[in-house]
C-alpha cells in the first residue's frame, strides 16, 4: 500500500508537470486556475488525492517513523521519468543523491 501511495503521488507529479508544459509559463493568479483545468493537471490532482486517501489507509495500519521515509522513494522516481519522459538533465550529484535515498530507505525498511 505504500509503493502504491508512493506511485500514485509521483505519477501525479509528472502528469502535473506535463500539463503545465502544456499550458506554458504563469503566474500565480487566473493563469494557475486555468491550468488546474486542463486534462493532465486534473488529472494529476485526481492522483494526488487518490495517493492521500491511500496514505490515511497506511497511515491507519503502520508506524509513522516508517512509512514516511519511504515517501523519499518518490524522488527517485520522478527524477528518473523526468529524466527519460521530459529529457531533463541529471547531474551526478543528482544520481549520487538518488542512491544515498535508496541506501536510507533500504535501511529504514530493515529495521
Amino acid at each position: 500500500m505504500i509503493l502504491s501511495a508512493v506511485g500514485l503521488g509521483a505519477f501525479g507529479q509528472l502528469s502535473l508537470k506535463k500539463g503545465m508544459l502544456l499550458s506554458g509559463p504563469t503566474n500565480i493568479g487566473i493563469d494557475v486556475i486555468k491550468a488546474t483545468f486542463t486534462p493532465y493537471v486534473s488529472f494529476g490532482l485526481v492522483l494526488y488525492a487518490t495517493a492521500m486517501i491511500l496514505w490515511l489507509a497506511v497511515l491507519s495500519r503502520v508506524e509513522l517513523s516508517f512509512a514516511y521515509p519511504m515517501l523519499s522513494l518518490g524522488y527517485v522516481f520522478v527524477i528518473f521519468a523526468s529524466w527519460l519522459i521530459f529529457n531533463e538533465h541529471v547531474s551526478t550529484l543528482r544520481i549520487a543523491g538518488i542512491l544515498f535515498i535508496c541506501i536510507g530507505v533500504a535501511m529504514m525498511g530493515r529495521s
